[in-house]
C-alpha cells in the first residue's frame, strides 16, 4: 500500500491490480527514435579495451567503422530498426558484434549459442508464464513449445514470414482448453511482441517475422533438442510405459496417466487388472522398456540426421559462411539495394544445426535448466553418440570452403572436446580459400584444431584476408601443416617475421610454402632468407609476384647456401634483372638439393637469358625456368608457365603481362627460325599458337 510506483515487464499483471489503487498508467515503449538507438551503439561499441590486444588507433578506427555501418543500416529502416526498438535487442546486437569482431583468444571465451542463451536468461530467468496456473510452466518452456514449433516449421519449409493463419495453426487455438487459452492470452500480452514483430518489407505488411532472424533458428533448435517435436501420442506412450514399469509402487499414478488416453468407463476394469495381475504388467513393462529404448534410439538418430542434413545441405554450399551471414544481417549489405520485383534468394538456415550442437554444451544446458528447459546429461550424451554416425561421417567428405568453416564453427559451439577431436582427426586437408578469416574465425580454427596433434597434409588459406595477427593466432596449427597455401593475403614484412619464426621452430613440418601475390618486399625477403638458412623441412617455396626486386632476391641468394633441403624456388614476376637472376642460379648450382628455379616474367635481357642457358648447361640438374624456349627447342615447362599466367591474370597488371607475352612470342619465333628440325618447328608453332590465343583473349578482355 505504501508503493507510489510499480514497474513491471508483464502487462497482463497490471489488470490484476484493483483500479482504485492506480492513478496513472504509463507504457515505456523502448527506443522509438533511431537516434537513441545510434547513441546506444556509439556508447557501447566505443568502450575502451573491447578489441583486446590490438593497437588503440586500429581498434578505434574499427569501432567507428562498425558504428557507421550500423547507423547506415538503421537509416534504411530495415527489420533491424524494428528489432532495436527493444533496448535488450540492442544489447544482443552489440554483444554479437563484439563476438564477431573483437574475439582474439584461443579458445574464444564465448560461443554464439551462449550469447543467445544468456540473452534469454537476462530477460526470462526464473519467470513462470502465469503464477495462478497450476502447471507453473516456465516462460521459456512455453516459448520453446509454441514459438519453437513455429520456428521449426519455418526452418523445415524454408520460410521466415508467417501469416495469421500460420500462427493460429501453430498455437492450436481451436484445440485448447480454457486454462490453456488463458495461458495463451498471457503469452500474447506479455511475450509475443518480444519474439515476433510485423514485417516491414514492402508487400508483406500483414505478416510476422522473428524480431531477430537468428532467434528463429535458435528456438527451432531448442524445440528439437527438448524433444517437443514428438507427437502427443509418443509423449503419453513413453510416460505410460514408464509408469506401468513401476505399477506395484503407485497405482494411482497409472490411472492418472491412462485417463489421458482411455475412456473413463474402462478405468475400473484396468484398476482391478493392475491389482490382480501385477506380475503380468511387470513383464509387459519389460518389453515396453525395450521398445522405448529402440524408439528413443530412432528419435536420437532422427535428431542427428536432421542436424547433419541442415549442416551439409548441398544447395547451401556456395553461400557465405554463417558468421558472415550474421554480420550482414546486422550491418547490412553494402552496394545497390535489391529491386522489389527481383526474386529473393532462397532462405538459408545454416545456424539451426549449429545452435542444436551449441545447446547441448554443458554450460548452455545449465543456463537452460534455470529457465525451466531441462536437457538431461544422458540425453545430451546419447544425441552426441548418435551424431557421430552422421555428422562426422558426412564431415569427412570434401566440403566447399564456406561449408567447412561452418562445420568447424559447429564443432566449436558444441564444446565437446572428445567429439571434436574425433571429427578433426579425419581432416587431413583443410581448404578455407576465399573465406574471410576474421580474428574470430582464426580463433575458432586454432581452437578446434588444437584438440588433436596430428599432421595436416594441406592447409589452404588463399585469399583469406590474413595479417600478422592472424598468423600469430594460427601459429600452433601452421606448425603441423605440410603444405601451406598463403597466396593473395596482403602479407607484408610483419607477417614474414611471423613466418620466419614458424619455419625456424623445431616442431615445424612445413614442406611446401606458397606466398605468391603478397607484398613481401625487400624486408620481408630478408626475414624469409633467415628462415631458409635454419629451416630443415621446406622443399618448395613460391615467392611468385611478391615485389622482391633485386635486393630481395640477393638476400635470398645470400642465405640459400646455408639451406640443405630446398628443391624448388619460384621467384617469377619480381622485377629481377640479369645480375640478381644470375646470382640466384649460381648459388643454386652449388646447392645439394635445389634443382628448379622459376624466373619467368622478370626483366631479364637476351644476354641474361644466354648466360642463364650456359649455367644450365654446366649442370643438368639445375633448371632455370625463364622463357618458353631452351636453346633451339621448346622448354619442357612451357605449359606450366602459361598455366601460371592464366591462373594469376586476375591479380596481375594486364598491360605488363601483355608485354611479357609479346616478348615470349618473339623469342619463340626467333628460336624456330634457328632450327631446321621439322619436329621442333612443329612444337614451336604449337606453343606460338597458344601464346597468340592468350594475347588475343587478353586484348578483347575475355581472359
Amino acid at each position: 500500500p505504501q508503493a507510489s510506483i510499480i514497474v513491471t515487464t508483464r502487462p497482463s499483471a497490471v489488470r490484476r491490480i484493483p483500479g482504485k489503487y492506480v492513478g496513472r498508467y504509463a507504457e515505456i515503449c523502448g527506443f522509438s527514435d533511431t537516434n537513441l538507438q545510434k547513441l546506444y551503439f556509439q556508447m557501447r561499441l566505443s568502450q575502451p579495451g573491447c578489441s583486446g590486444e590490438e593497437s588503440q588507433d586500429r581498434s578505434s578506427a574499427e569501432q567507428e567503422n562498425l558504428v557507421e555501418m550500423l547507423s547506415r543500416n538503421l537509416e534504411r529502416h530495415n527489420q533491424i530498426t524494428a528489432a532495436c526498438f527493444l533496448p535488450s535487442y540492442c544489447w544482443l546486437v552489440c554483444t554479437t558484434l563484439h563476438f564477431l569482431y573483437f574475439t582474439r583468444t584461443v579458445p574464444p571465451s564465448q560461443t554464439l549459442t551462449g550469447i543467445y542463451t544468456s540473452f534469454l536468461r537476462l530477460n526470462f530467468s526464473g519467470e513462470v508464464l502465469d503464477s495462478s496456473d497450476p502447471t507453473h510452466i516456465s516462460m521459456m518452456k512455453y516459448v520453446a513449445k509454441t514459438v519453437g514449433k513455429l520456428a521449426y516449421e519455418g526452418v523445415m519449409s524454408r520460410k521466415t514470414c508467417f501469416s495469421e493463419e500460420d500462427l493460429r495453426q501453430c498455437f492450436e487455438v481451436e484445440m485448447k482448453t480454457e486454462s490453456e487459452l488463458n495461458l495463451l492470452e498471457v503469452f500474447r500480452s506479455d511475450v509475443f511482441r518480444f519474439f515476433l514483430s510485423p514485417c516491414v518489407q514492402p508487400g508483406k505488411e500483414h505478416t510476422f517475422v522473428f524480431t531477430i532472424p537468428a532467434m528463429q533458428e535458435y528456438l527451432a533448435a531448442l524445440y528439437v533438442v527438448l524433444g517437443e517435436k514428438k507427437t502427443l501420442a509418443q509423449r503419453v506412450g513413453k510416460e505410460l510405459s514408464e509408469v506401468i514399469g513401476k505399477v506395484s509402487e503407485d497405482v494411482a499414478v497409472v490411472v492418472n496417466i491412462v485417463s489421458k488416453v482411455l475412456p473413463l468407463r474402462f478405468l475400473p476394469v484396468l484398476f482391478n487388472l493392475l491389482k490382480i495381475f501385477p506380475r503380468y504388467f511387470s513383464r509387459v513393462s519389460g518389453k515396453d522398456r525395450d521398445a522405448i529404448a529402440h524408439t528413443m534410439a530412432e528419435e536420437l538418430d532422427a535428431i542427428a540426421h536432421t542436424m547433419a542434413e541442415e549442416l551439409f545441405k548441398e544447395e547451401d554450399y556456395y553461400n557465405d559462411d554463417v558468421l558472415d551471414q550474421i554480420n550482414s544481417s546486422i550491418l547490412g549489405v553494402e552496394g545497390p539495394m535489391r529491386h522489389p520485383d527481383e526474386a529473393p534468394d532462397d532462405e538459408v538456415f545454416e545456424l539451426f544445426p549449429i545452435f542444436m550442437g551449441g545447446i547441448l554444451s554443458r554450460r548452455n544446458r545449465a543456463i537452460l535448466e534455470q529457465l525451466g528447459c531441462s536437457i538431461k546429461n544422458l540425453a545430451a550424451f546419447e544425441i552426441a553418440k548418435a551424431m557421430k554416425k552422421t555428422v562426422i561421417r558426412k564431415g569427412r567428405k570434401g566440403l566447399p570452403p564456406s561449408e567447412l568453416m561452418d562445420y568447424l564453427f559447429f564443432l566449436h559451439e558444441f564444446q565437446n572436446e572428445r567429439f571434436t577431436a574425433e571429427a578433426v582427426r579425419s581432416l587431413r586437408a583443410v581448404n578455407l580459400s576465399s573465406v574471410k578469416m576474421t580474428p574470430l574465425k582464426c580463433s575458432v580454427l586454432a581452437s578446434v584444431m588444437s584438440t588433436t596433434c596430428h599432421e595436416v597434409e594441406e592447409l589452404n588459406l588463399t585469399s583469406c584476408n590474413l595479417d600478422s595477427s592472424s598468423l600469430r593466432t594460427l601459429f600452433p596449427v601452421l606448425l603441423r601443416c605440410k603444405a601451406l597455401h598463403l597466396q593473395l593475403n596482403s602479407l607484408g614484412s610483419d607477417a614474414c617475421k611471423e613466418i620466419r619464426d614458424l619455419l625456424l621452430h623445431d616442431k615445424c613440418v612445413v614442406s611446401s610454402l606458397r606466398l605468391a601475390n603478397n607484398p613481401v618486399g625487400e624486408q620481408g625477403a630478408r626475414y624469409l632468407a633467415e628462415a631458409l638458412a635454419g629451416n630443415r623441412s621446406l622443399t618448395q617455396l613460391s615467392l611468385l609476384h611478391t615485389a622482391l626486386g633485386d635486393p630481395g632476391a640477393e638476400a635470398i641468394a645470400q642465405h640459400l647456401a646455408q639451406n640443405q633441403h630446398l628443391q624448388e624456388l619460384n621467384l617469377g614476376y619480381n622485377s629481377l634483372t640479369d645480375t640478381a637472376a644470375l646470382r640466384v642460379v649460381e648459388v643454386a648450382k652449388r646447392h645439394e638439393t635445389l634443382d628448379k628455379v622459376h624466373l619467368y616474367f622478370n626483366d631479364i635481357s637476351e644476354d641474361g637469358k644466354r648466360a642463364l642457358d650456359s649455367l644450365r648447361m654446366d649442370r643438368d640438374g639445375v633448371r632455370a625456368l625463364v622463357f618458353l624456349t631452351a636453346g633451339t627447342d621448346v622448354s619442357d615447362y612451357w605449359s606450366h608457365i602459361l598455366n601460371v599466367v592464366q591462373r594469376n591474370l586476375p591479380f596481375w597488371d594486364r598491360e605488363r603481362v601483355r608485354q611479357h607475352l609479346a616478348l615470349l612470342l618473339q623469342d619463340l619465333e626467333s628460336s624456330r627460325s634457328q632450327t631446321a628440325n621439322p619436329w621442333r618447328k612443329a612444337k614451336f608453332l604449337r606453343v606460338e599458337s597458344e601464346v597468340k590465343k592468350m594475347l588475343g583473349k587478353l586484348q578483347d578482355g575475355s581472359l
